[in-house]
């Protein structure tokens, strides 16, 4: 199936308009700015997004910098939380020396990031979810991560079915089985850092950095050791697989 290019153009548009929406409405509603958290989350989130790690039998790869953005997202205003995402997105698909630099990529990628933030945040912070029996914090934080989840991996799925003509159902059930338990482990850590928080301060993320280098070497010899044993699958660059 040949890719169509004019439906791949509208669907970045799309994207824009969607990001642009969900940011200024979840913005509305933004409470107190944290100058001093969001600028250590930041610099954080941008360092680790730069730990990349190549997915065997995808065209894409995956950061390490998902818990920071979540921390974002539960302890930060929501312009906050977006401004971190897309600047941490935009350093993580800048080009290494020698590359080309591909603007409808880092177009496409960022206004994901910030969809799939501000949607998160809508979910941490609503209001009526707050009102019920179950929402307990656990419950509020894996839906956040559910939506984050859901907000980066379906248009990524989306873009490459356009791009490239592969299945939408194959590629999106490739990225959820490479990337959902680190969006397990990602939401753990975030509901452990909180925790520590409330007793040493915002100072708690920063020992989430050590445990995402871990993480980070252990994905790399990992998938290095199964990337043989997995059929490629053509993806397109215009999109990355994961935070």
């Amino acid at each position: 199936m040949k890719p169509n290019t004019q439906l791949t153009k509208a669907f970045i548009a799309v994207m824009v308009f969607a990001a642009g929406f969900g940011t200024a409405y979840a913005g509305w509603s933004s409470h107190t700015l944290h100058v001093s958290y969001a600028l250590a989350v930041l610099a954080l989130a941008a360092v680790t997004s730069r730990m990349k790690v190549k997915l065997p039998g995808i065209d894409g790869n995956m950061s390490v910098n998902l818990p920071f953005l979540l921390l974002a997202v539960v302890n930060l205003s929501a312009v906050e939380a977006v401004v971190i995402a897309c600047v941490s997105t935009a350093v993580q698909c800048w080009p290494k020396a020698g590359n080309k630099f591909k603007p409808e990529q880092m177009l496409f990628n960022i206004s994901m990031m910030a969809f799939a933030t501000s949607m998160a945040n809508l979910i941490w912070n609503a209001g009526w979810l707050g009102r019920t029996a179950w929402a307990s914090e656990p419950l509020m934080l894996a839906s956040t991560t559910a939506a984050f989840f859901l907000g980066q991996t379906a248009p990524v799925a989306g873009i490459i079915k356009l791009a490239e003509g592969a299945a939408l159902r194959r590629i999106w059930t490739s990225i959820v089985q490479l990337s959902f338990p680190y969006y397990v482990v990602s939401a753990g850590l975030t509901s452990m850092v909180n925790l520590v928080s409330h007793h040493v301060g915002w100072q708690a993320a920063l020992l989430t950095f050590p445990v995402m280098y871990g993480i980070h070497r252990s994905y790399r010899v990992y998938f290095a050791h199964n990337a043989q044993a997995l059929q490629p699958v053509p993806l397109t660059r215009t999109a990355r697989a994961g935070a």
